[in-house]
């Protein structure tokens, strides 16, 4: 194996765009249709899933580090923020908010919480609506809680302390 500064190494907290936060459990060679294939596996807890990505193709397929805390910082912020909700079709909508959603994106995917956040005094979320919001927020407090050091449990109170104050704020 060639020893070539790598931009992941095992045991590093990696997103993936379509996935999230993973963590590289290793690097492993692999022939594949007769080449020999530099891997990175990564392996994602909470969806009991791995994921095998081709060393030279990660950041093409847009894999990247955790967010700085500079970046998070940022997506907090972007929480506090007014809801920004388009007149389009609901479909059309839909969609933007599932291409943030897998963009890998931090700030993409908080615009899509705070948008598609709720008070317990307003609408009722269609089911779509719903489903939308909790990946997003998902993807969302996993990373923050990998970049903090914290648990995904004190992470979601954190980003709910932020939805929390921006509608206490509104009112």
């Amino acid at each position: 194996m060639s020893k070539k500064k790598r931009e992941f190494n095992p045991d590093d907290f990696v997103v993936y765009p379509a996935h999230g936060v993973g963590k590289v459990v290793s690097i492993e060679e692999q022939e594949v249709a007769g080449f020999e294939l530099e891997l990175f596996v990564i392996a994602f807890e909470k969806d009991k899933m791995t994921l095998r990505v081709p060393t030279h193709k990660a950041t093409e397929v847009g894999m990247r580090a955790l967010s700085s805390p500079d970046v998070v910082a940022h997506a907090m912020k972007t929480l506090k923020g007014k809801a920004k909700v388009k007149k389009a079709m609901w479909s059309r909508r839909a969609q933007e908010y599932e291409q943030k959603i897998n963009s890998g994106d931090l700030i993409a995917i908080a615009e899509v919480v705070r948008d598609l956040h709720r008070q317990d005094d307003q609408r009722e979320q269609s089911y779509s609506e719903r489903q939308l919001y909790e990946a997003a927020l998902e993807r969302l407090t996993r990373e923050i809680a990998a970049v903090a050091g914290h648990d995904e449990v004190a992470a979601g109170a954190e980003i709910n302390d932020v939805l929390t104050s921006r509608a206490s704020a509104a009112a």
